[in-house]
């Protein structure tokens, strides 16, 4: 592991353990983690790093698995200096490790409806990289622009277009990290916002397993959504059913538990490992395809090298 890394203002650590930032609380460590004071630290970094050394932008680790043997890469996580929300007439301005549930309460309060926001587990980066939805809306509905860094250092400004969104996806170069995005939406009484949002809380915590260690919705719905990401009303094919049709709910891997409450979360019941939970899943899609066909694939993203492997997958 080279130490030939540059100076920074921020905390460079290595050999981090990343289990702890990750909400499934698995996985080996990365080989850096850097935290960077500000975007000129995180620019003045990317464009002095070695261009050998691969980058890896970590948001709250909501949506991640880290596989035992850890990352073979510099790992970076936006914190304090890029949690900033400003809010101008319709238009909301966040920074990339904003919660999304703090961005859209503190637009309803503004009287601007990103209420879709709301009941999204992580933060607004990884929300824009993963063209993240809600109760039919999602973030290539209301993204005017996003703000990166690329991996020689340049900062740029990203249209909708430049995105590409998909259904739960963008086009994103490899290495470049979105350090801040804009939203527009529509105004209404921060009141009636409130309400909506307390609803959707409701309907959440009454159909998922909020109180569970997971990593939300384990895989994507095999259809019923449109290229760019809408819902497409003439199929109604989701996850939860093929997976709960295949007789996978509440099934066990060692410390791993598909719920008994939604079957398509991926839960650590206490003592799983990273492949306890990327093992019960592979099954789940392996007892999905040999029922219906369906092949379904992960939306919980997974990184990193199997423990006592040499080269890193993904």
């Amino acid at each position: 592991m080279t130490t030939d890394l540059p100076s920074v203002r921020g905390t460079l650590t290595p050999n981090r353990p990343l289990a702890d930032l990750t909400w499934l609380r698995v996985g080996g460590p990365a080989d850096w983690l850097f935290q960077p004071a500000d975007a000129d630290d995180l620019a003045t970094f990317l464009r002095d790093l070695p261009r050998d050394l691969p980058v890896f932008p970590m948001g709250v680790g909501s949506n991640l698995i880290v596989r035992d043997g850890g990352i073979r890469a510099v790992v970076i996580r936006l914190g304090r200096g890029f949690n900033a929300i400003s809010v101008k007439d319709n238009a909301v301005t966040a920074g990339a490790a904003a919660l999304d549930g703090h961005v859209a309460r503190k637009a309803a309060a503004a009287g601007v409806d990103l209420t879709f926001l709301r009941t999204i587990p992580g933060a607004i980066g990884g929300a824009v990289r993963m063209n993240a939805g809600c109760y039919g809306a999602y973030v290539a509905d209301h993204l005017v622009s996003a703000r990166a860094i690329t991996r020689r250092g340049e900062v740029v400004t990203l249209g909708r277009g430049d995105l590409n969104f998909r259904y739960r996806q963008s086009d994103l170069p490899d290495g470049w990290v979105i350090i801040e995005a804009t939203f527009e939406g529509e105004t209404a009484p921060p009141d009636a916002l409130d309400a909506r949002m307390a609803d959707q809380i409701a309907r959440r915590d009454a159909t998922q397993p909020t109180r569970a260690r997971s990593a939300g919705s384990t895989f994507r719905n095999p259809a019923g959504f449109s290229s760019t990401g809408r819902a497409d009303d003439s199929h109604d094919l989701k996850a939860w059913k093929v997976i709960d049709d295949a007789g996978m709910r509440g099934a066990r891997l060692g410390g791993a538990q598909m719920s008994e409450k939604h079957p398509n979360f991926l839960l650590n019941t206490g003592n799983a490992t990273a492949a306890d939970l990327e093992n019960l899943g592979e099954e789940v899609r392996k007892k999905v395809f040999q029922n219906s066909h369906i092949s379904l694939e992960w939306e919980i993203m997974r990184i990193g090298e199997q423990a006592g492997d040499t080269d890193t997958e993904k």
